[in-house]
C-alpha cells in the first residue's frame, strides 16, 4: 500500500553519524520538530557496488537539499558498526569516507518491514521447527521517501537492486512540492523551478496547454 498522502510510520530506529556516534531517530517526529522536509533513501547493503555511487551522489548534492530546507538520511539494514567501518573506508577501496549525513541502521528490520520494501520472494512456515524460511536476501530495495514538514509522504519510489537513482529528480520534486505549498498552484509534467505552473481548474489547464503544448 502506498504511503503517499499518509503520515510516515512513527517508528524509532538506530542511526549513526559520521563521527561514529549512535543515536535513536524517529523520522516522522524529526520532520515535525525541525519543520523540515526529509529525504530518506534506502539502499541494499554496505560494501557493495551501486550503493556507494548513490551515497556520494546525495553527498555531492547535500548543500542543495539543505538550501531547500530538506534533511537527507540514508538507510539500510546493516548494523551501526558496519556503517562506521564503511564510513572509515577510503573511496579507492570502495568506501564512503566523506559522507556526512546520518545513516539509519535498521538491523532488526522494524521500519523496513513496516514500509514493505524488503527483498523477500517467498515465506514458508516449517511446522517441525516452528520457524519461517525466507527466499530472498531480506535486504531493502532502493526505496526513496520524501516527507514534508508535517510528516506526510509526498513522494515514494522503489528501484530494483541494479538501478541507481537520479538525485536531480528528487531536487526537482522538492522544488515542485514547495511551489505547491507556497503558491497554491500545481506543477505540470517536466516542471522545473522558475518555469510556469498552473491553476488546478479547467481554465488553468486550457491556458497551459495552449501556450506550452504543440
Amino acid at each position: 500500500m502506498t504511503l503517499v498522502g499518509r503520515k510516515f510510520p512513527s517508528i524509532e530506529v538506530n542511526a549513526i553519524d559520521e563521527m561514529g556516534d549512535t543515536f535513536k531517530i524517529n523520522i516522522l517526529e524529526k520532520a515535525k520538530a525541525e519543520n523540515k522536509k526529509v529525504l530518506l533513501f534506502w539502499y541494499p547493503k554496505d560494501f557493495t557496488f551501486v550503493c556507494p555511487t548513490e551515497l556520494f551522489a546525495f553527498q555531492q548534492n547535500l548543500s542543495e537539499f539543505e538550501k531547500k530546507n530538506t534533511i537527507v538520511i540514508g538507510a539500510s539494514c546493516d548494523t551501526a558498526e558496519v556503517h562506521f567501518a564503511w564510513l572509515n573506508t577510503e573511496k579507492d577501496n570502495g568506501g564512503i569516507e566523506g559522507v556526512s549525513y546520518p545513516l539509519v541502521s535498521d538491523s532488526n528490520r522494524n521500519l523496513a518491514s513496516a514500509l514493505g520494501i524488503l527483498d523477500i520472494m517467498k515465506e514458508d512456515y516449517n511446522e517441525e521447527t516452528n520457524s519461517v524460511m525466507v527466499e530472498g536476501d531480506n535486504v531493502t530495495y532502493r526505496a526513496t521517501y520524501l516527507i514534508d514538514e508535517e510528516g506526510t509522504v509526498f513522494h515514494e519510489s522503489i528501484n530494483h537492486m541494479p538501478l541507481g537513482r537520479n538525485v536531480s529528480e528528487f531536487l526537482r520534486l522538492v522544488d515542485a512540492y514547495t511551489h505547491v505549498q507556497e503558491k497554491g498552484e500545481v506543477c505540470p509534467a517536466n516542471w522545473e523551478e522558475g518555469k510556469e505552473a498552473m491553476n488546478a481548474d479547467r481554465a488553468g489547464v486550457s491556458n497551459y496547454l495552449a501556450n506550452h503544448v504543440n
